[in-house]
């Protein structure tokens, strides 16, 4: 629930929330939480935790795990989502490469040259790399 602090507005996450957030079970988020990992606090007789707290946790379990596990620190494009390939249409020119990244659908356009050199079929762990001017945010009802 919102609240106002030094006249800034911030929103609390409950653990279930932050959890949904993150992509991590609720588990993971309560030890974070007991480990001094992220900062939290009762309200109302639950454990929340502050946005902009969630939001620096967040950034920073990006840049630990994503720049190694993805070497996000050699490659100009940030955006970068680890998942599993589930279609590959390919004709003689073009492959269409359908992924599935944490709760995301990913779907790319390449051709069907580089689908082959990539070794690109369902089953195989690859890297959706997402570089765009224009990304369109909106928030959840």
């Amino acid at each position: 629930m919102p609240h106002l602090r030094n006249n800034v507005r911030v929103t609390d996450y409950r653990i279930a929330e932050a959890a949904e957030v993150l992509g991590v079970s609720d588990d993971t988020v309560r030890r974070w939480v007991d480990a001094g990992r992220v900062p939290s606090a009762t309200r109302e007789g639950r454990t929340v935790i502050p946005g902009a707290d969630l939001a620096t946790l967040a950034a920073s379990l990006v840049d630990e795990a994503e720049r190694e596990r993805t070497r996000a620190g050699s490659v100009s494009a940030r955006n970068r989502m680890t998942g599993i390939v589930t279609r590959v249409v390919k004709d003689t020119v073009m492959a269409q490469i359908e992924m599935v990244c944490g709760p995301y659908r990913v779907v790319s356009l390449m051709s069907a040259e580089a689908a082959t050199e990539l070794g690109l079929e369902p089953g195989v762990r690859a890297i959706a790399s997402v570089k765009s001017t224009s990304v369109v945010v909106e928030r959840p009802r």
